[in-house]
């Protein structure tokens, strides 16, 4: 280190003691950076007191991100969370759709996966062609509750539809649980009249066509399903779903499917998201129409 000889004259001039004393402390300043520098990093104090403090760093920053990790598992929500609170109508229906593209399942069954997205312990639903009783059955096991909360209103013009659906649920529920049921010897175009003033429905569901078994003669046609659908419409909650099974194989079957799929298309998309599930290579296969009530 060197000293500037004319400001070194000019503060030894003003005070002279001032000088030696700064001077000294130059020298004992330049002694310790030669110090410093000079001796090996390993031995050093200062070395180790830094490789101690890098040390201790290390595990704070370590530890940290092992916290920063386990409150991000914490307060990250689970898929389970995220499907329970914002559940789709179309969710979880991965292996009945598979086996459906396979031809392993039916359309019913995807109909009924469906169901369960949308239909809660309590709630009240319409079995608006009850036919063999099936379709009453699954919306009955969907429904019923110990509180007897859950209704089904399950109609059919034909009394043999009436008996056979009576019969099923004789054979597959108690008691208690068929009590839940309401059965009704009533054309679909009516089910408005069956709904409590202020009830909600959640979901009501169609199988057009004629009953297996049954009289050829007496089967849904395109006029009055047109009528029920429009009833449907009006009662269905937000959030609950009008399924539409299409049986186009029997006469007038493929016309009033149609017709279905005329109503479907004019719904407003503000309200409601229409679908429909066909086999393309198979023209006698039943449609499946789903027709969602936006919340």
């Amino acid at each position: 280190m060197r000293i500037c000889t004319k400001c070194t004259m000019a503060f030894m001039g003003a005070n002279p003691n001032s000088y030696i004393s700064l001077t000294c402390n130059i020298n004992k300043l330049e002694n310790n950076l030669k110090l410093l520098f000079s001796t090996p990093p390993p031995s050093s104090l200062f070395s180790s007191k830094l490789r101690s403090i890098t040390r201790k760093a290390s595990i704070f920053t370590r530890s940290v991100a092992e916290n920063d990790v386990v409150t991000s598992q914490v307060e990250v929500p689970s898929s389970n969370s995220i499907t329970k609170h914002h559940q789709s109508p179309f969710s979880g229906l991965e292996e009945v759709m598979t086996g459906y593209m396979f031809g392993k399942k039916k359309a019913t069954e995807v109909a009924h996966a469906v169901w369960k997205n949308v239909v809660r312990k309590g709630d009240l639903v319409i079995d608006a062609t009850c036919g063999n009783g099936y379709d009453t059955l699954a919306l009955l096991r969907l429904i019923a509750d110990d509180a007897c909360r859950g209704r089904v209103f399950a109609m059919d013009l034909q009394k043999d539809a009436l008996e056979s659906t009576s019969s099923l649920l004789d054979r597959s529920v108690t008691a208690d649980e068929k009590k839940q049921v309401e059965l009704y010897s009533m054309c679909h175009t009516r089910m408005e009249e069956l709904v409590p003033k202020g009830d909600a429905v959640r979901l009501v569901a169609f199988n057009l066509g004629y009953l297996p078994g049954g009289d050829k003669k007496i089967k849904t046609e395109s006029e009055t399903t047109l009528l029920a659908l429009d009833a449907a419409k009006k009662i269905v909650a937000p959030g609950g779903l009008i399924s539409i099974l299409a049986y186009v194989g029997h006469s007038g079957g493929r016309e009033e499917f149609e017709k279905v799929q005329s109503f479907a298309a004019e719904l407003p998309i503000d309200n409601w998201v229409c679908c429909k599930l066909q086999m393309l290579n198979r023209p006698l296969a039943p449609v499946l129409v789903l027709l969602s009530k936006n919340k």
